[in-house]
């Protein structure tokens, strides 16, 4: 099954390079790296670069870090801090920016579970200090993902997954973002996710970031101590 997945992602990069410049459609590209300390305490890492046409006209890129703590089995609290860079639009990295960006964000995730359909809510608030002053957001993000497939090593090689987030401020007009995301995700070994998605933003009076159409491709690993004996492997939404 691995080929249908290689196959299906060059088929889908081939068709978005002949529209994508009909389209405007972006890529939006992330390498995640998760590390279990101990049964409930992990780190992880985080870079993403993106653009607003396809592979060209880069215009962002982050990299974030921090820890989870897994309060009950279906509660994960986390603290991460990163750096969030903007650019003008028109070319690759075009001066001056649009936004140089600290950030340190506190968030929740509750976990539900019907039958094989996982639901996810995530709360996070971001303390941002950016070149144009400090300010406050507020995120909240709804998931469902489903796995499928036959079952090898206690999991399922594939899953699909929709979500969709809202951005709120403390100050008008307050409502500030939405983004959307469909995603298709398959795991060659239990600690390693490929994805392949589809991300819709949309924007609302802010120039910190543009929203668009993008083709998102993320990478996501997933490590233990040597001597762990429970690994009880991530199987969250993979989109941030």
């Amino acid at each position: 099954m691995k080929p249908i997945f290689i196959s299906t992602l060059i088929s889908i990069l081939l068709l978005n390079k002949c529209y994508a410049q009909q389209f405007d459609l972006g890529s939006w590209n992330i390498v995640n790296l998760k590390y279990n300390v101990a049964e409930k305490w992990s780190v992880f890492g985080e870079a993403q670069l993106r653009s607003l046409k396809f592979y060209n006209h880069f215009h962002y890129y982050e990299y974030k870090g921090g820890f989870n703590y897994k309060a009950y089995k279906t509660v994960t609290v986390s603290l991460g801090a990163g750096s969030y860079q903007t650019y003008k639009e028109g070319g690759d990295f075009v001066l001056p920016k649009n936004n140089d960006e600290f950030r340190l964000w506190p968030q929740i995730i509750l976990f539900q579970s019907v039958g094989k359909l996982k639901i996810e809510q995530r709360y996070r608030a971001e303390f941002r200090f950016t070149s144009n002053g400090y300010r406050n957001r507020f995120r909240y993000r709804l998931g469902l993902s489903y796995p499928f497939g036959k079952e090898r090593d206690g999991y399922k090689p594939y899953q699909v997954s929709a979500s969709n987030e809202l951005f709120f401020t403390d100050k008008e007009p307050y409502f500030e973002r939405n983004r959307m995301l469909v995603a298709f995700n398959y795991k060659p070994s239990r600690s390693t996710t490929l994805q392949i998605g589809y991300l819709h933003q949309f924007d609302y009076k802010i120039n910190d970031e543009t929203g668009r159409d993008f083709l998102q491709v993320g990478y996501f690993t997933e490590l233990f101590k040597k001597q762990s004996p429970n690994r009880n492997y991530d199987i969250d939404l993979k989109d941030n």
